[in-house]
């Protein structure tokens, strides 16, 4: 697994630097601008790369958030995470719903500005109050200006949001076939599925962000739309089961082709991992070492887009044996509210 230290994740942007000299500050200026940032304080460099899917690792240590775009750093700004007793949840989410104005339901009707939800429980990106430290009762508050930046480049189907004490940025890796999905966030409620059973049904497939868990401990593929399970297979010929790899968490940077010629071509994916592997696998091996069956790789294939997510775990699916909790994987929703919501 290649592990970069997010402190220098926002200098992967300074290759594109000749391409726009006047907009985008040299590496020492930047490593500069990065060492300084005192709370409150934020750098946005979306220039670097304008458009593709969107990774944000916020950094409980470092009370960072960084934001990556088609794999490459445009941006990184001071946070306040959630403080003793009322800590951030770490996890691997989607966004669930997004309102530009927004009151908390649980705390005295507490502004929450440009608010992104990654739980029905409650926890959220948002604009707030940061005195350098953690403060919230579970949110990431961002400064306001960079939360309305981040509001726009945002979606619920091409962002994922990853929050861990890790310091990992995404790297490129390729992968010649095995698939190409998307992973939400939250609580996580095993599926009883049976070792060789086989289903998709996918009766909305625009109803929300696909999400896939390859599960080593379960030897199988879970996939989710907006947090409703909707398939599930056995991983086949998945080699070294038992070796701890981590966890890493997959970005698709490119729709797969429809053409039939195409479906052995490699997929582009930008990764993040999240541990170090004991046994040196890297993104590209793990994902290597699995298969599944072509049919059910036909309909992933089919409901894949650019921002699918894959995350491949040593974790079962269960809520009780998945890190005993401390690291949401899956989000299943609870809520009534099933659809992602946009409010202005």
């Amino acid at each position: 697994m290649l592990h970069v230290p997010l402190a220098l994740g926002l200098l992967l942007a300074t290759s594109l630097v000749e391409a726009a000299p006047l907009q985008v500050p040299t590496p020492a200026a930047l490593r500069s601008q990065l060492d300084s940032l005192k709370p409150g304080q934020f750098l946005w460099y979306p220039q670097v790369s304008p458009v593709g899917p969107v990774t944000v690792v916020v950094s409980l240590t470092e009370q960072r958030a960084y934001v990556y775009r088609n794999g490459i750093a445009i941006g990184v700004s001071t946070v306040s995470s959630g403080k003793a007793g009322r800590e951030t949840p770490t996890g691997v989410f989607s966004i669930l719903q997004k309102k530009v104005e927004h009151k908390s339901s649980l705390y005295n009707s507490a502004p929450m500005p440009y608010m992104e939800r990654l739980t029905w429980d409650g926890i959220a990106l948002h604009a707030g109050h940061l005195p350098g430290y953690p403060a919230s009762h579970g949110c990431v508050r961002l400064p306001l200006e960079f939360a309305k930046k981040l509001y726009e480049v945002t979606g619920f189907s091409s962002t994922t949001v990853i929050v861990s004490d890790t310091q990992s940025a995404p790297v490129e890796v390729y992968h010649p076939g095995v698939l190409a999905p998307t992973v939400s966030a939250g609580k996580a409620q095993g599926p009883l599925v049976l070792s060789n059973q086989q289903f998709w049904n996918d009766p909305e497939p625009t109803s929300g962000p696909l999400s896939i868990l390859i599960s080593r401990a379960d030897l199988r593929a879970y996939v989710y739309r907006a947090g409703q399970l909707i398939g599930s297979a056995p991983a086949l010929s998945l080699e070294n089961a038992k070796h701890r790899s981590g966890m890493a968490v997959y970005s698709l940077l490119q729709k797969p082709s429809a053409l039939a010629l195409d479906g052995a071509l490699p997929l582009r994916w930008s990764v993040v991992g999240l541990s170090n592997p004991e046994y040196g696998d890297t993104p590209y091996e793990q994902l290597g070492q699995l298969s599944i069956n072509p049919e059910f790789r036909h309909h992933l294939r089919a409901a894949m887009d650019v921002g699918t997510m894959l995350v491949i775990t040593d974790w079962a699916s269960t809520r009780d044996t998945r890190s005993d909790g401390k690291f949401t994987v899956i989000t299943t929703d609870d809520s009534e509210e099933l659809k992602p919501l946009v409010k202005k």
